[in-house]
């Protein structure tokens, strides 16, 4: 009986719009609606009755060191700015370790680069033809020639594949790329050596252009010689 009686055609019933005379208010909330706004209310309602409980359970005595060490900005808890955090050799600990780092990238890269280079290389590369021919006579070695220049040309790059094609000129993009990483990484690397160099102690001063024996685009210090006991 329920077969027959899901078989029947029954009226679809739609949802009420809202009426005529109150479009100026927008649709009518729909009891889907509802549950939500519902569900909304009532999670603020109790994140409002465990602050409160948390208030009512605080203690008057408490303290932290957050509380000295912080200041409240537009109700933003911001901490104190911490300059002297570090002192010099901890600065200059931290700076060696960071250069061992973009070392080591270097180093990483210059061998990706490497084995790409020696790959791309033995495909732009083609292996030398070692066949010996045997002819009788000039006509016949005439013939040989003609036969190997026309394998040659058939063999061109116009007979590859384009998928091949495709993916030797992603590595030769591939290539490029890394070595660009690479320049960025060594001139970072430089900088921060200088940088480090800077930070030891003694007297110093820049050369000017004219004292520079080998013209460089990088600044180039002199340290006033000290004697070594």
């Amino acid at each position: 009986m329920s077969s027959l009686r899901n078989a029947i055609q029954r009226r679809a019933h739609k949802e009420r719009a809202q009426p005529e005379s109150r479009k100026k208010f927008g649709l009518l909330e729909k009891h889907k609606d509802y549950i939500v706004r519902a569900k909304a209310f009532h999670q603020k309602e109790e994140t409002i009755r465990k602050l409160k409980e948390k208030a009512s359970f605080r203690n008057p005595d408490e303290f932290y060191f957050k509380m000295i060490n912080s200041k409240t900005v537009d109700g933003i808890h911001r901490p104190k700015p911490e300059a002297n955090k570090y002192t010099e050799e901890e600065l200059m600990l931290l700076k060696t370790k960071d250069m061992g780092y973009i070392l080591q990238g270097i180093q990483s890269e210059k061998k990706k680069i490497e084995k790409l280079s020696s790959m791309l290389h033995e495909l732009d590369n083609k292996r030398p033809n070692k066949h010996v021919y045997f002819a009788e006579d000039r006509e016949e070695v005439k013939e040989i020639q003609s036969r190997i220049e026309q394998k040659s040309s058939s063999l061109g790059l116009d007979n590859i594949p384009s998928r091949i094609k495709r993916k030797t000129a992603s590595s030769y993009r591939e290539l490029e790329e890394r070595k660009q990483r690479v320049q960025k990484l060594e001139k970072l690397y430089a900088d921060m050596a200088l940088q480090k160099e800077l930070k030891k102690p003694g007297r110093k001063r820049k050369l000017r252009e004219d004292e520079i024996e080998n013209q460089t685009s990088r600044p180039v210090y002199k340290w006033r010689a000290q004697r070594k006991r």
